[in-house]
């Protein structure tokens, strides 16, 4: 199960979905870089899915582990303290797991795993958590999610708005937060825009989640406020709900029966890959009222098309507004709709956008400098002699020195 013929350079990678989404996504690329940097990678799931292959293709071990997840429905009083009176057991039984292992570092994928982060320290061995969450949650719940990192060497943030979040809960976790910005694959030159012919619909795409903090139904909105207007406007949705969302899926569709939009919007379900459905677009949404960092904007910029995005978080640090892209007031489906409408009238402006997109996403979220930053991490956590001139360039506040202390 474990083998190691690298000379001890085994590393356990804990996640907590076996899905192909955004954070699934970047711990794909974060197995291929330390793959590329001589690391030995083993992810642990809590149950096998599509991500599985994914990482299997990029040279790590896959095991599956039952282990806690902590979804919304856990982060109230009840759900919480059964959790919290089963935690002993299950960080026993991951603290075996690990002294097996071999390994010589811990890498926990996201906050909802904090279990993971207790049971790395009582091993014995170092951790880095890496987060991507940067919702504004209740106190309490912010401090269940944000305390265990209190154990952690280094806590890798996927934008600055992360950063902020985290050391408002706990000012302590400054020293340790590096802001690290996803690497976000690039397919190559992106088909060049379709041009409409008189009268042809414009067409949109969502790519996310399916749940009420991604927005999807302020874009169902819009369409109907742009259909309003006269305009012909089509609208993919392309993604599938978390286990006990599915109401607002069904939401969603009777949203649109009541609006009368069933000839215009389509459900597409879970897509992969998206370049496909991105690039038969004209516009791009990510009407989300919340991201930390937005790995589908991201992608929209390299598949050439504008994006229109909620002017939120991450979001506002991935386009530059009126530059790479629109940022709009989050839920206002009329600010959306304006927004669309503009870059419909000035087909000159929408292809500017464009353009700048695509150039600011290959310079600044390249997946070169994401995995090379990562392996450099890992290498200090687990105090491989790593000089401090081997740390990649980063742009913008990622910034690599010693490793931050956990004093």
């Amino acid at each position: 199960m474990w083998a190691d013929p690298g000379g001890g350079r085994r590393v356990v990678l804990a996640h907590p979905s076996p899905d192909v989404y955004g954070s699934d996504l970047q711990l794909a690329e974060s197995v291929r870089g330390l793959v590329e940097h001589g690391w030995l990678p083993t992810v642990v799931l809590p149950a096998d899915g599509p991500l599985r292959p994914l990482l299997e293709e990029r040279g790590a071990e896959v095991q599956v582990s039952d282990f806690p997840v902590l979804r919304r429905a856990l982060l109230r009083p009840r759900p919480l303290a059964g959790l919290v009176l089963r935690a002993p057991a299950t960080v026993w039984r991951l603290r075996r797991l690990l002294r097996a292992s071999g390994a010589r570092a811990v890498y926990v994928n996201t906050l909802t795993i904090p279990l993971w982060v207790v049971a790395a320290r009582a091993a014995g061995l170092p951790v880095l958590c890496h987060s991507h969450e940067a919702e504004r949650l209740a106190r309490p719940a912010r401090l269940a999610l944000t305390a265990p990192l209190l154990l952690s060497d280094v806590v890798l943030a996927n934008s600055a708005s992360t950063r902020e979040v985290l050391t408002s809960t706990l000012r302590r976790l400054a020293r340790r937060v590096v802001v690290v910005h996803n690497g976000v694959p690039d397919p190559g030159p992106p088909a060049p825009p379709r041009v409409r012919g008189a009268g042809e619909e414009l067409r949109l795409v969502v790519v996310s989640r399916l749940s009420p903090r991604k927005g999807i139904h302020v874009a169902v909105q819009a369409v109907a406020l742009l259909h309003d207007q006269g305009l012909d406007v089509t609208l993919d949705v392309c993604g599938s709900t978390f286990p006990g969302y599915e109401w607002y899926e069904r939401a969603l569709r009777d949203q649109v029966g009541d609006l009368g939009l069933t000839d215009a919007v389509t459900f597409h379900g879970y897509v992969a890959p998206t370049r496909p459905l991105l690039e038969a677009a004209d516009v791009v949404l990510v009407p989300s009222f919340g991201e930390s960092f937005g790995n589908v904007a991201v992608e929209g910029m390299l598949a050439g098309r504008p994006v229109v995005a909620s002017d939120v978080q991450g979001l506002a640090e991935v386009l530059e507004h009126g530059v790479s892209g629109v940022l709009v007031e989050p839920g206002s489906a009329p600010a959306l709709a304006e927004a669309v409408a503009a870059l419909d009238a000035d087909p000159a402006l929408a292809e500017r956008l464009a353009d700048a997109g695509r150039q600011r996403a290959t310079s600044r979220f390249g997946v070169d400098r994401y995995r090379a930053l990562v392996a450099f991490l890992v290498a200090q956590v687990a105090g491989d002699p790593v000089p401090v001139s081997a740390a990649p360039a980063r742009p913008g506040s990622a910034t690599a020195g010693s490793t931050p202390s956990r004093r």
